[in-house]
């Protein structure tokens, strides 16, 4: 597919804007950019990163960056996709790296902090 670049490693195991806040944010899912490898977080988490990197750069797919998951979202189509093309590994964040996430840095009452 035009615009995603299987050799594209993920940025990070976490979202690069988040990680890069003073203080550092946290995520509740992670998308990896299919066209940069970038890892931003879900249009669910408080700063909306993957969408923000998308409409900045003009990368319109993502790739959930979630165990198991391996969907595809146009954002230009505003279609999902059950699968795609393989991508670089790795495929997914660490396991062991909490939803939402990174444990230390989510509030109590991150429920009230999603967008819905």
């Amino acid at each position: 597919m035009e615009g995603i670049d299987p050799t594209a490693a993920p940025s990070g195991t976490g979202c690069a804007d988040c990680e890069a806040m003073d203080p550092a944010g946290w995520w509740f899912h992670l998308r990896r950019c299919a066209g940069c490898g970038r890892v931003g977080c879900c249009d669910s988490s408080p700063n909306q990163h993957a969408s923000a990197h998308a409409a900045a750069t003009g990368h319109r797919f993502v790739r959930s960056f979630e165990p198991g998951e391996e969907w595809f979202w146009d954002y230009g189509e505003r279609v999902m996709y059950e699968s795609g093309p393989a991508l670089a590994a790795p495929e997914h964040r660490p396991l062991e790296q909490g939803v939402p996430g990174p444990t230390a840095r989510v509030p109590g009452d991150w429920p009230e902090h999603l967008h819905r």
